[in-house]
C-alpha cells in the first residue's frame, strides 16, 4: 500500500524499521536514511536486503532532503531523527507534498527550550498543500496524549486533573548513562520544571517537586516534576482541565552524577574555548557517554508509563489510571533495542499506519489527542504495547 521514508537509524529508528517490516501489508516499500550510512546497512542486514532500501542524508540540509524525497517519492516521511531537525524535515515535506510524522517537538540546538509554536505555524501551509503532519507520535508525547483522549471519550464528562507518570526501572549496569540521546535527555532533565494550573504555567526549580508513586509491576519510586511537551497541546484539547503535571523517575545515583556534571559546566550548550578550539561541553559529554542504542543487550527491568486522570462522570467524581508496562529484555529479543526505544518506535509506526490507512488523515498539522483514540489503542494491544486501566 504505502511507500515510506524513515529518517534516523538510532535506537528508535531500529524499532520503527522492525515494526514496519512486521506490518508489510501496509508498508509496501520502506527506505531508511541517516547521516551515518553504516547504521542503515546494519539494519538492512538484520531485516533482509529485500525488505528495505537505504540512503544517506543530512537532515539539516533542506535541498538534500528534498532531492532524496523526490527520488524516492514516498507517501510519507517518518522523522525519527533529532528534535533539532523537525523544522528542516517539515519544510522538505511541504516542498515535496509529502505527509510528515515525528516523535518529539522542535528544540533549538542553541536553547534548552522546546515548544510547538514553530511547528504549529506550518498548519495553513500544510492544509494548502493538501498534506498532513502528525506531531509527537512517540510514547510521551504520543501514547500519553492518546490515553488522555481515550479516558476523555470513555470515562469522563470532564477531566479536571491529569498527572503523566513516566518510570524507567531499567538497569544497564553503567555508573551513568542516558536511555536516549544524551543531549536531549540531559537538557530536558536539567531545565526548570513547569506545570499548568488554573489557566497559567507555573515554573519550578529543577527537581524541586517530588512525589512517590507505586508503579504496577515495579513498585514505589521517587518521581520528579518536569516540563514535557505533550502538556502544551493537551491544555488546548482536554475539556475542563484545571491542572496537568508530568513526573519522571530518577535514582539517587543518576541525580548525583547529573548535579556534579552541571556544577562543573559539562551540561553547557554554549561554545567554550579549549586549547585553541571551540567545543560545546554537552556535545563533548555525549561522546564520552555510552551510545543509548548500545544499551539494549545489557538492560534489564521494566518501564511503566501512563496517566492518572481525575474528573466527573454523570455527576460523580472518578479517578482513572491507564498505563503500559514494557520489559527491556523482551523488547531486545524482538527488535534489538531496549524498552525506551521500543516504547517510542512502536507508536511512531502505529501513527504512520493509521495515516496510511486513511483512519487518521486530515490536512494540516495535528497532535495525537485530536483524533479518535480507539484505533490507536487497539493497535497498541496488537503491536506489543498492551495497556491496563484501573479505577483508583
Amino acid at each position: 500500500m504505502a511507500n515510506i521514508l524513515i529518517i534516523g537509524a538510532g535506537g528508535v529508528g531500529r524499532v520503527v524499521v522492525h515494526k514496519c517490516v512486521q506490518n508489510r501489508e501496509v508498508f509496501e516499500k520502506i527506505t531508511l536514511a541517516s547521516r551515518t550510512l553504516s547504521r542503515c546497512e546494519t539494519l538492512q542486514r538484520e531485516v533482509g536486503v529485500d525488505n528495505i532500501d537505504i540512503a544517506q542524508v543530512d537532515a539539516d540540509n533542506i535541498p538534500e532532503l528534498v532531492a532524496l524525497i523526490q527520488s524516492i517519492k514516498p507517501d510519507m516521511v517518518l522523522n525519527i531523527a533529532l528534535p533539532y531537525q523537525d523544522l528542516t524535515i517539515m519544510q522538505a515535506c511541504l516542498e515535496t507534498g509529502v505527509h510528515y510524522l515525528d516523535t518529539a517537538n522542535y528544540e533549538h540546538p542553541d536553547s534548552a527550550k522546546f515548544e510547538y509554536k514553530e511547528q504549529w505555524a506550518f498548519n495553513n501551509r500544510y492544509k494548502d498543500a493538501g498534506v498532513m503532519a502528525l506531531l509527537g507520535s512517540g510514547f510521551d508525547p504520543g501514547v500519553t496524549n492518546v490515553f488522555c483522549a481515550y479516558v476523555q471519550k470513555h470515562y469522563f464528562d470532564e477531566i479536571f486533573e491529569i498527572d503523566i507518570l513516566d518510570c524507567n526501572a531499567g538497569d544497564h549496569g553503567y555508573p551513568f548513562a542516558t536511555n536516549f540521546n544524551p543531549e536531549i535527555n540531559l537538557r530536558e532533565v536539567s531545565s526548570k520544571g513547569r506545570y499548568w494550573e488554573n489557566g497559567e504555567w507555573i515554573e519550578t526549580e529543577p527537581m524541586e517537586i517530588k512525589m512517590v508513586w507505586d508503579y504496577p509491576q515495579i513498585g514505589k519510586k521517587d518521581s520528579y516534576l518536569l516540563y514535557h511537551e505533550e502538556m502544551e497541546s493537551l491544555v488546548k484539547h482536554i475539556k475542563g482541565l484545571k491542572r496537568i503535571r508530568f513526573f519522571m523517575t530518577f535514582g539517587e545515583s543518576y541525580l548525583t552524577h547529573m548535579k556534579s556534571l552541571e556544577n562543573v559546566g559539562m551540561l553547557g550548550i554554549k561554545e567554550v574555548e579549549h586549547q585553541g578550539m571551540k567545543i560545546v561541553p554537552m556535545e563533548f559529554l555525549k561522546t564520552l557517554l555510552p551510545d543509548p542504542a548500545s544499551l539494549g543487550p545489557r538492560t534489564t527491568g521494566k518501564t511503566n508509563i501512563g496517566i492518572v486522570a481525575k474528573g466527573m462522570k454523570d455527576g460523580k467524581q472518578k479517578c482513572i489510571y491507564i498505563y503500559n508496562v514494557c520489559d527491556h529484555e523482551e523488547t531486545f529479543k524482538e527488535t534489538g533495542a531496549q524498552a525506551v526505544s521500543y516504547t517510542t518506535g512502536v507508536p511512531a509506526m502505529i501513527g504512520a499506519k493509521l495515516m496510511m490507512q486513511g483512519i487518521w488523515m486530515q490536512k494540516g498539522v495535528w497532535n495525537m489527542e485530536q483524533f479518535d483514540p480507539d484505533p490507536f489503542m487497539e493497535e497498541l494491544n496488537n503491536q506489543g504495547l498492551p495497556w491496563f486501566v484501573e479505577e483508583l
